[in-house]
Parts: structure tokens; sequence; C-alpha cells
């Protein structure tokens, strides 16, 4: 029996509903190939504001540093909103990834066949579309500095800043060439370079490093033209690699393809070990979609297969991995379907009934 510790962060809106459905995963993976999870639940988030005042408390970030993986549901909603507050919820998502050290976000893209109808995408756009999306997450417009309000005799004025050193575009392009390499040798490089001076530095070392990797195909595509691609033809992609704010649009969009944004799971990962496992944050890419909260009919597979990507990226098994998503598919293949994915026909279902389907599968 091998024994892993996890953290688990429920946040707020749908988190907390999504996240009793990966910890029923859990429970039958370990179950079935005789492992023991230490689970221990944190508040983050907007529930932590209102209960500590922070988003992210110092122990919460030390109790996730000496995790093995960390997995949140969702953050923020209507109640912390307000622009003009000192303390926000994303702020605790910034804090934690960065202080987890979490340079690289992997969101993988896959349309699965049987919700081919389920897109508001013509379903012959979406034949064979299978890509993953490298995002930069700890530096560009989201951490530059200035970064500030103020008001002057024309009135409010505002400043944000794109800033990126070599190192941080190394290494994220890194994630992406090395890849695109395990995949099928086609990487995208999305930038901004006939705009943005660190578009023109980002798209100058791509180039540089596509020189040691000659069997990857290296494209640069400008991101409002990728926007287009996206959704015109998908199924061109295989590895896109851009920077944080490009990323964090284009993932959206291209979960439309899946059919919902409740279907997409992320990985965060920083620095890996030598048989590529390390400390990673898991969490599906929707929101906390409080019009829906506390109804029960939260789409929990992002969620589960966030769990799936945490099983092989942080803990090493594969098998088990495989497991979880052999058993997504069993049930969408059987026709269970939560109301964001579902087409005439389609058994309906809760957020505990599909996990309670997708977990006998396991």
């Amino acid at each position: 029996m091998a024994n892993f510790s996890i953290v688990a962060l429920p946040g707020d809106g749908v988190g907390p509903e999504v996240m009793a459905e990966a910890l029923r995963i859990l429970t039958a993976v370990g179950e079935r190939f005789g492992h023991r999870f230490d689970v221990q639940k944190e508040l983050f988030g907007g529930i932590a504001i209102d209960t500590y005042g922070t988003p992210l408390r110092q122990e919460t970030l030390d109790l996730s540093k000496r995790a093995q993986a960390v997995l949140l549901a969702a953050v923020g909603g209507p109640k912390w909103d307000d622009p003009k507050a000192a303390v926000r919820p994303e702020q605790g998502l910034l804090a934690l990834r960065k202080g987890l050290g979490l340079f690289a976000n992997i969101r993988p893209v896959k349309v699965d066949p049987h919700l081919a109808n389920s897109s508001t995408i013509k379903a012959q756009v979406l034949d064979g579309v299978d890509l993953v999306v490298v995002r930069e997450l700890t530096g560009g417009l989201y951490f530059g500095k200035p970064q500030k309000r103020w008001r002057s005799a024309g009135g409010r004025q505002a400043v944000d800043t794109l800033r990126y050193s070599e190192v941080e575009v190394r290494r994220i392009l890194q994630v992406g060439f090395d890849l695109a390499r395990q995949r099928r040798q086609k990487l995208a490089s999305v930038d901004k370079a006939n705009i943005l001076e660190s578009s023109r530095l980002w798209r100058e070392m791509a180039n540089e490093m596509a020189q040691d990797y000659p069997d990857v195909e290296l494209r640069h595509v400008l991101v409002d033209a990728c926007a287009m691609a996206l959704i015109r033809r998908p199924v061109d992609f295989d590895v896109i690699v851009t920077e944080n704010m490009f990323g964090d649009i284009l993932t959206d969009e291209a979960s439309i393809l899946a059919g919902s944004l409740g279907m997409l799971p992320s990985a965060s990962l920083g620095r890996r070990r030598r048989d590529r496992t390390g400390l990673g944050l898991y969490e599906p890419i929707h929101g906390s979609a409080p019009d829906i909260a506390g109804k029960g009919v939260a789409n929990p597979i992002g969620m589960i297969l966030s769990v799936a990507m945490m099983l092989r990226l942080s803990l090493g098994l594969t098998r088990e991995a495989e497991a979880v998503e052999q058993a997504v598919e069993v049930a969408l293949a059987d026709g269970y379907r939560t109301a964001d994915v579902a087409e005439e026909g389609a058994k309906v279902v809760g957020t505990r009934e599909m996990g309670e389907r997708i977990a006998s599968g396991i």
C-alpha cells in the first residue's frame, strides 16, 4: 500500500460540490489499487476571507508545500466581486501558484466523440480535436509591477505592466517543446509580436530554442489569429504555448470545443523530478458558478479529470489515471450527462449521481 498526502481546497460556489466527487473518485482508486490518500481540507478563496480575512493563510500555503499535490475546485463569487475591495479571492489563487513555484499551466482539450453534438461548433469541425494549451502562469500582466490605480487632474487612471524575463520565457517554452515532442511534434507559439515588445522577445527565444528540437515543427501564431483558428480549424493544433493572459482567454474559448467549461481539467506545475513527477495544483478550468451553487447540477467531470492528471503527473500513478479517464468515457458512452452538456435523449443526472456513476466504473 502506498500513502499519498493531498491538500484539498473546495473553495466557493460549486467548489465543495465538485470536490466531494473528486474525493469520491480518490476513495474508489484507493480501494481498487490499494493506496491510501491522506486528504487535508483547507478553507481557501472567498470563504477564507470571511473566516480569516485572507484568501490564503500562510498555514495553508505551508501545508501545500509539504503535500505531494493540491486539488482546488473554484474560488470567487458576487459576494467578493467589489472592484474596490482590498482583498479578493483571486489574489489567493495567484499567491498559491506563486508560492508553490508553479509556472506552467497544462490544459488538455480533447473532444469526446459522444459529446460532439453538445458543442455549439459543428460536429465535423470537432472530429479528431486533441490539443494541449501550455500557459505561462506567474508572469505577464497579472504579476507585473507597477500595477495600480490613481486619480489625477485628468480623472481616474490605472496601469498594469506586461513584463517577462528571459528565464520565464525559456522555461515555459521548454515545457511546450518537450510536450510537443511527446505528442505529434507540432508546436504553435502564440504571441502578439507585431505590437508587443515582450512578444518579440518571446518569438526570438522560440526560434533560438527550436534549434534544439529539430523534430518539432514550430509555427508562430498571432493571438487574434489563434482565437479564430481554434474555432475554424481546431484539429490543426497539437500543442499551443503562450503567455499568461493570452492562455487564460484562449483556454476558455477552447472549452467550447469540448462542450462546456465543466468538462476540462488543468494542471499547474513547477520544476519536475527526473521521473517527471512533482508537486502540482490541479483544478477544473471553470469558475465557482454561483448561479447554480447548492443545486446539485454542476458538472464534476473537469474536477474528476483533474484528479486523473494529479495521479499521473504528481503521484506517478499512470494505471490509476487511465482507470479514472476510462470510467469517465464509459459514463459518457452510456449516455449519462449533466445539464450543461445534455442533448436530447440523454440520461441527465446531477453532480453526485455523475460522480457515483464514474466511481462505480473504476
